[in-house]
């Protein structure tokens, strides 16, 4: 038995407890490589499955209630906040509102096995004014779904990831290295794109002043109201004379946008 084996086992369950807990958190630390190495050390080793199972369903919905919580007494204030920190800004919102839209709580079975939605649908489950007892209910199922699909992956591919854990073993403190650098790249490259989007968005944003000068001008700009209705309902102001528009239906009806006036859209 491999040292690095033998460290899973002795802290495996606090370990998957606090890797789960910190990824449904909203850390850009993966919990599916630990639930794999769990599952297949359950196989042939001194490890139960559903206790791997049971610590990484506890880890999530204590994260996934906070959030919960967190949406239900501070509304849009919490999307608005995971969006300003998140590496994916342009699709943190507009996505994972699409999906719950069309969904309902239901999407909380499959939420953590789309990138985003996992940590936005707990609070957008509780600032939509859900009740405890239907989120606990979907939000657990979907922990059980997402955890039990890591531990029966790895407990299927359990040799291929016994040869990975000695490949590691033998490579020695490099392989965290590796580990913490690869993690160090991801993040470096979503950051990068995190500032090329708000780079973008400068370049074709108008602010307030400007709007209203172009109003009071007697400039008419067009302005249009394209956030979801879950978003408008959270927060029903609306800018003078904006007409809602549906962001999918922008490209259905660009022949009906004048073209001798400033178009100026504004979402969450």
């Amino acid at each position: 038995m491999t040292q690095l084996t033998e460290a899973v086992i002795r802290y495996g369950l606090p370990l998957i407890f606090g890797i789960v807990l910190l990824e449904q958190l909203g850390l850009p630390i993966p919990a599916v490589p630990i639930l794999l190495v769990g599952g297949a050390l359950s196989v042939d080793r001194d490890l139960s499955a559903l206790h791997v199972l049971g610590v990484a369903v506890l880890a999530s919905v204590v994260a996934d209630t906070l959030w919960y919580w967190l949406g239900r007494t501070q509304g849009g204030k919490v999307l608005k906040l995971l969006c300003r920190i998140s590496l994916s800004p342009d699709s943190c919102v507009r996505q994972t509102e699409s999906l719950f839209e069309r969904f309902g709580m239901p999407s909380l079975l499959f939420a953590k096995f789309i990138p985003g939605f996992s940590t936005v649908a707990p609070p957008l489950a509780g600032a939509t004014g859900a009740s405890v007892a239907a989120f606990l209910l979907y939000d657990t199922g979907g922990a059980v779904l997402w955890a039990g699909a890591g531990v029966l992956g790895g407990m299927a591919f359990h040799r291929a990831i016994d040869r990975v854990l000695m490949f590691l073993t033998s490579v020695g403190s490099g392989a965290f290295g590796i580990l913490a650098a690869a993690l160090a790249l991801f993040v470096a490259f979503k950051w990068w794109q995190r500032k090329r989007f708000y780079k973008v968005l400068r370049m074709a944003r108008i602010t307030v002043d400007e709007l209203r000068n172009l109003m009071q001008d007697g400039q008419q700009p067009v302005v249009l109201d394209v956030r979801t209705s879950g978003a408008r309902a959270r927060d029903p102001r609306r800018l003078p004379g904006a007409e809602v528009l549906e962001a999918s239906e922008i490209d259905h009806r660009l022949a009906e946008l004048p073209r001798d006036r400033e178009i100026i859209l504004y979402c969450t």
